[in-house]
């Protein structure tokens, strides 16, 4: 827990130790003002009120001591607070961009976004308002226990005992607890993703609603949530009363063995020296449990925050992508895969099995296959999304990973089906992909991605905001902004991922007709199955299985009768479909 905190503060790790020695230190001087009260009241039960008296002011100055320090700890305690909040999240931030862009799933962002605001907020509210009580009521009971020697050997073994046992109670409770937290918090996503998906898809829902399944799937995810709510509030209550009976019973086999103590004076003659020693051992017990029993308080909130380093360990856990000392420059825009093999964990089968090719600078490569064929995979290990798990790819000769990122991401630029618009004008997100472009060259990306058209019919033109996500705009819209946007980069290769999926007609065109222009001005390569598309290309490889089945032009594939002009007969098969009772049935209505 400590060491994720120190890792997460990095070079602002000497203000969390200079804190903790601090904190420390004031749990030594709680416990040392504490056992100044034996020889206060023994010397003032004894009847000896001037040897009372030095003590007592002694005992004064250290309750005034400890005031003035548990200032000084909780302003260490907020500085270190506000060095996580400034710091450690552009240390994450730093961490995760040098992570490979497949690990950014929805899941991980969803995670990563979790982590960066309310994780790091609770995680920021530790030193000043848990860590220092906790650490104080760890450190005084130790120094408590030195005194309970000094004043009964047996209490003070129990006293000893008891720290490590009421420690494995602790972790044991928070154990049960975590794992209680960690269901409540995954129904709380799948609730909130209902919720979410229940405003999203009202029409769907209103169309095909029957015996209310439109809330169906919502009503189910909420209960679930309500059940582990449930759960994990039994369970911390039960960890809760755990832990303050695991300190109850230290507290009794304590008051047993005084009472045995004082049981040995009965019958006989006690001197009052002896009945001083059991009457302030008694009170020594009382701040002993009372310390214990403040750790236990925070034994929920020390769940909590254990739950939330966790989860930055975890990301701090994944290893970014080495990048190489000696960084090589490629070539041109080739590409090659050279036996490529690649799984996405070790666990998962392999996805690619010795895929081998070659795509020359300038030319158009089109892959199609089945869904799940590995195409996407192929296309993105070329951008080194991730690394392969055997094999090489190589841009403009040059191993991917030879190659710094930089250099990298300017040989290429990317269109995907999803592209995502960022709240701004038109240009501004036709710039993200050259920041520095001139006007010229922002109208001419315009141009050749058909945004002209958009722009022509919009009042304020390219200064037209978006929305956020690009909300205004409408798919086709949106896409052919994001293929500006790859334009007007420049890079010699483009990759282009079901960029007319979902698209209508016209969108379709315009987007064909761009990738025509660029044929022979960049290395092209393209995931698509519109028969337009992948007609143009200069080679076609069919995937199946995560292994190339096929490979040619479009006229080799199409005589060989094979994979390819299989495809080819299903998708003139499918726009020849024609319905032929239309009317018929208009003449019965």
């Amino acid at each position: 827990m400590l060491r994720t905190l120190v890792q997460l503060l990095g070079d602002d790790a000497p203000t969390f130790r200079r804190y903790a020695w601090m904190a420390v230190a004031y749990g030594v001087l709680c416990g040392l003002t504490i056992t100044a009260l034996i020889p206060v009241l023994t010397h003032l039960l004894g009847g000896e009120v001037k040897e009372a008296v030095p003590w007592l002011a002694v005992l004064l100055i250290g309750v005034a001591v400890c005031w003035s320090w548990r200032r000084y700890v909780e302003q260490a305690g907020v500085r270190v607070g506000v060095a996580i909040l400034q710091g450690a999240r552009h240390r994450l931030g730093d961490h995760v961009a040098r992570l490979p862009v497949g690990w950014f799933t929805p899941q991980n962002t969803a995670r990563l976004g979790h982590v960066v605001t309310q994780g790091m907020m609770a995680v920021a509210q530790l030193p000043a308002h848990v860590f220092t009580p906790v650490i104080a009521g760890v450190v005084t009971p130790a120094v408590l226990v030195a005194a309970l020697f000094a004043l009964h050997w047996p209490l003070g073994l129990i006293a000893l005992t008891a720290l490590p046992l009421l420690a494995g109670v602790l972790a044991f409770t928070a154990r049960l607890s975590r794992q209680a937290d960690d269901a409540f918090h995954q129904h709380f996503a799948d609730a909130s993703q209902r919720v979410v998906e229940f405003a999203q898809a009202q029409s769907v829902l209103r169309a095909f609603n029957g015996e209310g399944g439109g809330t169906r799937l919502l009503e189910q995810a909420i209960e679930q949530q309500h059940q582990s709510g449930t759960r994990l509030i039994w369970q911390s209550a039960g960890s809760a009363v755990l832990n303050a009976w695991a300190v109850q019973a230290v507290f009794a086999i304590m008051l047993m063995t005084a009472a045995l103590w004082m049981n040995n004076y009965l019958g006989g003659q006690m001197v009052a020296r002896d009945l001083i020693a059991i009457i302030v051992a008694l009170l020594l017990v009382g701040r002993f449990i009372d310390s214990l029993l403040e750790v236990a308080g925070y034994g929920e909130v020390l769940r909590g925050a254990r739950g939330q380093l966790d989860a930055i360990r975890e990301l701090f856990a994944v290893q970014p992508q080495p990048e190489p000392d000696e960084p090589q420059t490629p070539r041109d825009g080739s590409i090659e895969l050279r036996d490529v093999h690649f799984r996405y964990t070790a666990e998962e089968p392999d996805v690619l099995h010795g895929v081998s090719l070659r795509i020359a600078p300038g030319s158009m490569t089109a892959l199609i296959g089945e869904s799940g064929s590995g195409k996407t995979t192929l296309a993105r290990l070329i951008a080194r999304f991730f690394d392969v798990s055997a094999g090489s790819v190589l841009v403009g000769g040059v191993d991917v990973r030879q190659m710094s990122s930089a250099q990298l991401a300017g040989q290429i630029s990317q269109i995907f089906q999803d592209n995502y618009l960022f709240s701004g004008s038109i240009a501004d997100n036709i710039r993200l992909g050259k920041p520095d472009a001139s006007d010229a060259q922002l109208r001419q990306a315009v141009r050749q991605a058909g945004v002209d058209e958009i722009i022509a019919r919009l009042p304020q033109g390219l200064d037209t905001t978006v929305g956020e996500g690009g909300a205004r705009l409408s798919g086709g819209e949106r896409q052919r902004i994001a293929i500006a946007r790859a334009l007007i980069k420049n890079a010699p290769i483009l990759l282009v991922d079901e960029a007319t999926a979902a698209l209508d007609a016209e969108n379709q065109a315009v987007i064909a007709q761009a990738l025509t222009r660029l044929r022979g001005q960049r290395t092209l390569v393209v995931i698509a199955h519109q028969l337009s598309t992948v007609a143009m290309a200069d080679q076609i490889v069919v995937l199946e299985g995560g292994e190339i089945v096929e490979q040619g032009t479009p006229t080799q594939l199409r005589e060989s009768q094979g994979r390819y002009a299989g495809f080819l007969n299903q998708r003139r098969a499918a726009k020849g479909w024609r319905i032929t009772s239309a009317a018929s049935d208009g003449a019965r209505v």
